[in-house]
């Protein structure tokens, strides 16, 4: 008998044609708006920063009037006063501040950790100036710190005190650090929040074990456990109060006299009052390698030192 063997023909491989695939196609076009806004709102303008820092540009003059600079304007920049002054005040107001926020939030984060009735409600009314308009917050605080009829100065005059706050030269930057403060502390506090429910449990059964103390859990676990959390608040913090522009235009304009002039409400009345676009575009490339390099310093400053498990 004679067995036929049959041998099965080598399959063929198809190559796909290099391209896009319709469902490839699909994906572009959901992400297309937020790809067209990121293009349009920061990458355009970011590149217009950085041309526009090496030319002088009175936007009066129209696009005609742009010419090449070079580093004049850094030089001015160097050589300016008035940039100086704001960046005394600038950190005076960041390095007050982001402080008090970090530490009030910490204190309050705690307190909010433990089991406290209504503990849920709590929390949503100290997050809430956190998502509160900036023009409601300034005017909530413009009635409170009225020199005549506001209640701040009406608790304050029990004691023989009654500061001016916006009105004063010396009192409207303390006014604003009091209001970024109240406005920072409840996100905070969420923060450290969810970084406490997230210590590790076994560490602190082993301190009660050893008959620690409250301040020795908290300067051996609880602090460490919340050393990178806190570092993400100062950096953000940091940025934001960097950047802080909004209740100074809405309340003092810079004033009074320029005792409330940061650097960012210096960038825009170079920008928008007088009208040297290029003069302020270096302002604002000087102001970003500043805050670029104190976030590095201080993402640096915590290597090592967090808990780790």
């Amino acid at each position: 008998m004679v067995s036929a063997t049959v041998t099965a023909a080598p399959a063929v491989r198809t190559e796909k044609q290099p391209g896009i695939s319709p469902r490839g196609w699909i994906g572009f076009l959901f992400i297309a708006p937020n790809l067209l806004g990121v293009v349009a709102f920061t990458l355009i303008p970011l590149i217009s920063v950085i041309l526009l820092a090496f030319t002088d540009w009175n936007l009066v003059s129209g696009f005609g009037g742009i010419s090449f600079a070079g580093l004049d304007n850094f030089v001015a920049i160097a050589k300016d006063p008035g940039f100086w002054n704001a960046v005394g005040l600038t950190f005076v107001y960041v390095g007050v501040s982001v402080p008090l926020t970090v530490v009030l939030g910490l204190a309050l984060g705690i307190a909010l950790n433990r089991p406290l009735p209504g503990r849920a409600i709590l929390r949503a009314i100290f997050f809430l100036p956190y998502i509160v308009n900036t023009v409601a917050i300034g005017m909530t605080w413009l009635m409170l710190m009225n020199p005549k009829a506001g209640l701040v100065n009406q608790v304050l005059g029990a004691f023989g005190l009654e500061p001016g706050w916006f009105a004063s030269s010396h009192w409207a930057l303390p006014a604003l650090i009091v209001m970024a403060v109240w406005g920072g502390v409840g996100y905070c506090s969420l923060i450290y929040l969810s970084a406490l429910q997230d210590a590790p449990k076994q560490l602190y059964e082993a301190a009660d074990i050893d008959g620690a103390g409250m301040w020795a859990k908290f300067r051996t676990i609880t602090w460490p456990s919340l050393l990178p959390t806190t570092i993400f608040l100062l950096v953000m913090l940091i940025i934001g109060a960097s950047q802080g522009f909004g209740l100074i235009a809405l309340i003092t304009a810079g004033g009074p006299g320029d005792a409330t002039t940061t650097i960012s409400y210096y960038m825009y009345q170079t920008g928008f009052q007088f009208y040297r676009f290029g003069y302020a575009s270096a302002i604002g490339l000087v102001t970003f390698a500043g805050v670029l390099v104190l976030t590095l310093l201080t993402w640096r400053a915590q290597r090592g030192r967090a808990l780790h498990e």
